[in-house]
């Protein structure tokens, strides 16, 4: 039987490790309100941020924008945001499923998969795989990203598009919905405006200055790079 001195000492530990777990909670919970709120916030203009792409569409001729540009897919590229540990229930294993299922398809029809990855639990599950070549691979990534975090990502994804060295740019992540909702999704970045949304009647008696042709040449890559960072939002989440 335990001494009463070591019955004090084990309570004493089990309330310092109680303080300790506490406090570990409280700053966790802070990280997750701000995450949360980064995405929340930035996710309306992501939406106008396709809203724009889209309408620019309707109203010009972007074919020839490298941009705008389609193609049949032969190669496809996918930005995969995972996170850089475990412990986190289902959270890497279902976007790393999702990027599965997606393989398993492009082999099924003859296109090529390359990959960029983010978070080590990516790196990690790609170098047991084949048939996906990696093109870059990002671990210990910011906790709170920027445009200038991603850029080289951007950068990136633009030169192998525009040089058709890939045909399509798609981003694997999980969307931040609630605490306890999250979705896996696809989206496709490249070629720009890829996916028919509907355009608000605020958006569709917009005035594009100084023309339709100036804004499509200025702010394309703009208008990307902001979907691009609300995906990296959505996953911190």
């Amino acid at each position: 039987m335990a001494s009463t001195q070591q019955l004090k000492s084990r309570i004493g530990s089990v309330k310092n490790t109680k303080q300790i777990t506490k406090a570990m909670e409280l700053v966790a919970a802070s990280k997750m309100r701000r995450a949360q709120d980064n995405a929340s916030r930035s996710r309306e203009f992501r939406n106008l941020a396709r809203s724009i792409l889209t309408r620019i569409r309707e109203l010009t001729d972007v074919s020839k924008h490298p941009l705008f540009t389609k193609r049949s897919i032969k190669t496809r590229v996918y930005i995969v945001i995972t996170g850089d540990r475990g412990l986190a229930g289902a959270y890497n294993s279902n976007v790393l499923k999702q990027f599965t299922r997606e393989l398993l398809d492009d082999q099924a029809k003859g296109v090529k998969s390359q990959a960029i990855l983010i978070g080590k639990q990516a790196v990690r599950f790609v170098g047991k795989i084949e048939g996906c070549e990696v093109l870059a691979a990002y671990t210990d990534f910011t906790e709170h990203p920027t445009a200038n975090d991603i850029n080289p990502i951007l950068a990136m994804i633009t030169e192998v598009f525009t040089k058709a060295d890939t045909d399509v740019v798609d981003l694997v992540y999980t969307e931040f919905r609630s605490s306890v909702v999250q979705e896996v999704k696809t989206d496709r970045i490249l070629p720009a405006a890829f996916k028919e949304i509907e355009i608000s009647d605020d958006m569709q008696q917009a005035i594009f200055e100084p023309s339709v042709q100036e804004v499509l040449d200025k702010v394309t890559l703009r208008l990307i790079e902001v979907q691009l960072l609300q995906a990296f939002l959505d996953a911190q989440a």
